[in-house]
């Protein structure tokens, strides 16, 4: 008897998406889509239907949706898919809606508890943009690019105002990238030493920034011990800035799997760099890069940091605060392992905004609604085949997922072991 197979085909239902208006203070600008990425959404997929919260200070306009045939409204209630960016204010959390936004929990932020556990109390589905990630863990979206980009640029205009060499404007005041790079193209580079650590997208930003300048790039035998009459600098990952105890080498999963086992050899880079782009990721056990003691030593060179992976209190001493895009520089001195004004002369410069993609709103928002939708948008209309939203679900009818129940604790409002 020859037996017939019956395969119901997945047909996408009409999904009507919202693009919230950003509430947290200080203003973001920032967006999750374009009005004419929207556009190339709603040809690609005719089943997505998308409604525009009013807000004065995105950066793009309402009436600039409005002609790209988007309804503009104070009232979003009726659509079932909320995107935005920052944290949503507990009291604009619509029950029953499912929300994409940086929720900053996974890492058990005592400052956004109560966020968590009223996603929770208005079942609400939490889908933080932090965790769309593949099957490996990689992740899929973000800023980090233009956090690079911001951060490596700042850290240039910090020199300028630092050493009276140039001025240039604040990246905020530019109407985009190109205009950032029109204003680097203006200024003139000191010989100098630069090192950049990290592999992902935050430091290959900030080597857009150092390749558009034309600085050189030298490998890590070459900086450490040769000299050279212009600027250069060496990017350099985890191996070569930490070295295992028992003098073992072996590879850089070893390092991720036991980082206890390692400890800090940035003390080679810090004698002979003059500035430091930290662009790394940092995870829980590493070693520090250096301590408040190294940065006392004679040997340690590093005049200028530009902290974009801003880890207070962390893996470098100097960052002992975040600073802020109206006040992007303080200075730190060693000795004293005090904040001081980063004009004085013995200081050492730092730049640790913690939101640097606030200052490329136009740039990092259409870089952003790219991933998104190459990633993310698909899987609504493929019964996420390849289980990205999946993944992503924190939260679903009142209760954390399978992923993320290791947060219960921290919901619940007992001792948290390690906070961020």
């Amino acid at each position: 008897m020859e037996l017939t197979y019956h395969y119901a085909k997945y047909i996408p239902e009409m999904i009507k998406f919202a693009l919230i208006k950003e509430r947290k203070t200080p203003p973001d600008r920032r967006v999750v889509f374009s009005p004419e990425k929207l556009q190339e959404i709603r040809q690609k997929f005719p089943e997505a239907d998308f409604k525009v919260e009013s807000s004065d200070i995105r950066i793009f306009s309402d009436e600039a949706y409005r002609q790209a045939g988007f309804e503009v409204s104070d009232d979003v209630s009726d659509c079932e898919v909320m995107l935005g960016v920052k944290e949503v204010p507990l009291p604009a959390l619509i029950p029953n809606k499912k929300y994409f936004f940086f929720s900053h929990t996974i890492k058990k932020q005592p400052y956004n508890r109560d966020l968590l556990r009223e996603i929770l109390n208005k079942n609400i589905e939490l889908y933080d943009h932090e965790v769309i990630v593949k099957g490996s863990g990689a992740r899929l979206i973000g800023f980090g690019r233009y956090a690079g980009l911001v951060g490596a640029y700042n850290g240039f205009r910090g020199i300028g105002l630092k050493e009276g060499l140039f001025e240039l404007p604040k990246a905020e005041n530019l109407p985009d990238l190109n205009a950032m790079c029109a204003e680097l193209d203006k200024i003139r580079i000191p010989r100098m030493k630069i090192v950049l650590t990290g592999s992902g997208k935050v430091a290959r930003g900030a080597k857009e920034i150092l390749d558009h300048m034309k600085i050189k790039e030298v490998n890590v035998n070459e900086y450490l011990e040769e000299d050279f009459d212009e600027p250069v600098y060496c990017r350099i990952d985890v191996l070569d800035y930490n070295k295992r105890r028992d003098g073992k080498v072996l590879d850089n999963k070893d390092f991720y799997k036991h980082p206890e086992e390692y400890e800090s050899d940035f003390m080679r880079f810090a004698r002979q760099s003059d500035m430091f782009i930290a662009g790394h990721f940092y995870g829980d056990g590493a070693p520090a890069f250096f301590t408040a003691e190294d940065a006392k030593s004679p040997d340690f060179k590093i005049k200028y940091i530009a902290d974009i992976s801003c880890d207070i209190h962390g893996p470098v001493a100097s960052t002992i605060r975040p600073s802020t895009i109206a006040e992007p520089f303080y200075g730190y001195d060693a000795q004293n392992e005090m904040e001081v004004d980063f004009r004085e002369k013995d200081s050492i410069l730092v730049m640790a905004v913690d939101n640097l993609p606030c200052e490329l709103p136009k740039d990092a928002s259409e870089g952003f609604g790219e991933m998104f939708l190459e990633h993310v948008i698909p899987a609504f209309f493929n019964d996420d085949i390849d289980g990205v939203l999946k993944r992503a679900k924190m939260t679903s009818a009142g209760k954390l997922t399978v992923k993320f129940d290791y947060l219960e604790d921290y919901v619940k409002g007992e001792p948290i072991k390690q906070e961020d």
